[in-house]
């Protein structure tokens, strides 16, 4: 074991301004799983995130010399709060460059430490890359927000904490990962003193920037990630955290949005607090890794890491969450344009409780039907597909996310004059005038047939686009497209929104 790290947690600055967070036992999962599950609270803290831990850890220790010029990071989120109480509270001036994308209250959330905020870019690395620039024009401090062993050292108290917490050995800890110095800190530290204990990260599918990493056995970076978990939305992870997972996690486990959301609420059913999307990722692990490998009769421990969450993301969340927890089932149904049919449609539903039902009359042969209805369990989910395939064309829409994001709005029949057709999903930086920079790349050449946006309270916005593209013109959109600089998928193909639209 670094005994470098041991000490360093062990002698970490970080309750001057931190404070020792519970590890509350979770009675509604531990009975729903068979386990005993433990919620370790960092959403506690002053600033509503473990960042505050390894952030001040890093600034205490600068040299005099260093503190006298300030310190400055970039940031979009809960590490920007941290750096920025901590600055305030030793007395030093702080530059948090964040994202033009970055939410107001965020941006005052910021301010009000006393810290200076400059908005530079659409993402992350926009962001960093300027910071870089002042530091070396400006003799300021870079905090790097995990790469940095003294932030790692600072992170890894949690599991300093744990051990006093527990009268036992946890055989199972659960850890989200973002840049990975969370998990570094923490595995460090835990196969030190309870080298039995399992170490499990958790990142999402869209986000695997360490699971990738690990799997190819070098630092992988991502082309593009996810944006729903954005506090763990990292294109690529630290050398050092890196060196440090590979080393001392067991597992590294995927989750999607929906589970995300149905571990939201799961925290939320437990003590009526409502988490991050990143927060929430080691319950979401751990409930799938339960699941796949059958584990009963375990001490396990998931670490609740923040809960800045944007209230207008909060209508998503409750959104998704059923289907996370795989308790709304998502159809399209096709049945005969006569007089009865709909009747009998119905009918086969019996008294399940219905969340959706979106139609409208498209032809005179055929009726689409968008249904969602309530279930208990995924067999039951499977029974009802088995039972409505023996009267009609039907689709799964589970996993289809074009479905769930957009079709769901917009049920509206195709339209006769519509030809040639495109669909794409587009993401954009979901900043003032974002959407009318879109709107004035994408309408410039080609005619736009279709149009769905909904704010979901995150940094990039989400679009489906139909286009008309003609046949001699479609290896000009394709280029078209390819220069936008937005990430895209194309969705002509996908059989639900041929049926609907």
């Amino acid at each position: 074991m670094p005994k470098y790290y041991l000490e360093a947690i062990e002698h970490a600055r970080v309750y001057d301004v931190a404070i020792e967070t519970p590890l509350e036992l979770a009675p509604k999962l531990s009975a729903r799983l068979h386990n005993e599950v433990l919620l370790k609270r960092e959403d506690l803290q002053p600033v509503f995130s473990f960042k505050i831990r390894g952030a001040y850890n890093k600034i205490a220790h600068l040299t005099d010399g260093e503190k006298q010029h300030g310190v400055l990071c970039a940031s979009a989120g809960n590490h920007a709060q941290g750096v920025a109480l901590s600055a305030k509270h030793l007395g030093l001036k702080a530059t948090i460059v964040m994202p033009r994308t970055t939410p107001e209250i965020k941006v005052k959330a910021v301010e009000a430490y006393g810290a200076t905020v400059v908005l530079s870019g659409d993402s992350y690395s926009d962001a960093s890359t300027h910071a870089n620039e002042l530091c070396k024009k400006t003799g300021m401090t870079y905090i790097h927000p995990y790469d940095d062993p003294l932030v790692i050292a600072g992170q890894g108290t949690v599991a300093a904490e744990m051990l006093r917490q527990t009268p036992y050995d946890l055989d199972m800890v659960f850890v989200p990962i973002g840049g990975g110095g969370l998990i570094a800190g923490i595995a460090t530290y835990l196969k030190a003193f309870s080298p039995d204990t399992q170490i499990i990260g958790v990142e999402p599918v869209d986000s695997a920037a360490m699971h990738d990493s690990i799997q190819a056995g070098e630092l992988v970076d991502l082309a593009q990630v996810g944006i729903f978990a954005d506090g763990v939305a990292v294109k690529k992870v630290g050398t050092e955290t890196f060196d440090l997972v590979q080393r001392y996690v067991d597992d590294i486990i995927l989750v999607d949005t929906d589970e995300i959301c149905a571990a939201i609420k799961d925290i939320y059913d437990e003590n009526r607090s409502i988490v991050e999307p990143a927060g929430a990722l080691a319950v979401a692990g751990m409930k799938r890794y339960v699941r796949q490998h059958d584990v009963r009769s375990q001490a396990i421990a998931c670490i609740n890491s923040g809960a800045n969450m944007n209230f207008d993301r909060l209508r998503h969340v409750a959104e998704r969450s059923e289907m996370g927890e795989r308790r709304e089932a998502l159809f399209a149904v096709t049945i005969s344009e006569e007089a009865g049919s709909f009747l009998r449609f119905c009918k086969l539903l019996g008294d399940r409780s219905i969340t959706e039902f979106n139609y409208r009359l498209s032809s005179r042969e055929q009726a689409h039907v968008f249904v969602g209805i309530a279930v208990n369990s995924e067999q039951e989910r499977l029974d009802i597909l088995h039972t409505l395939q023996q009267h009609q064309p039907v689709i799964d829409l589970m996993e289809n996310e074009a479905a769930k994001l957009h079709l769901r709005h917009i049920v509206g029949g195709k339209s006769e004059h519509i030809q040639h057709e495109k669909l794409y999903r587009f993401e954009f930086p979901e900043r003032p005038a974002a959407l009318l920079d879109f709107l004035i790349h994408i309408a410039g050449r080609w005619n736009i047939s279709l149009f769905h946006y909904r704010n979901h309270g995150a940094a990039f916005g989400r679009v489906l686009v139909g286009v008309e593209v003609l046949k001699y013109d479609e290896q000009a959109f394709q280029g078209f497209i390819l220069t936008l600089g937005y990430p895209w998928v194309d969705e002509s193909d996908n059989e639900a929104l041929k049926i609907f639209l």
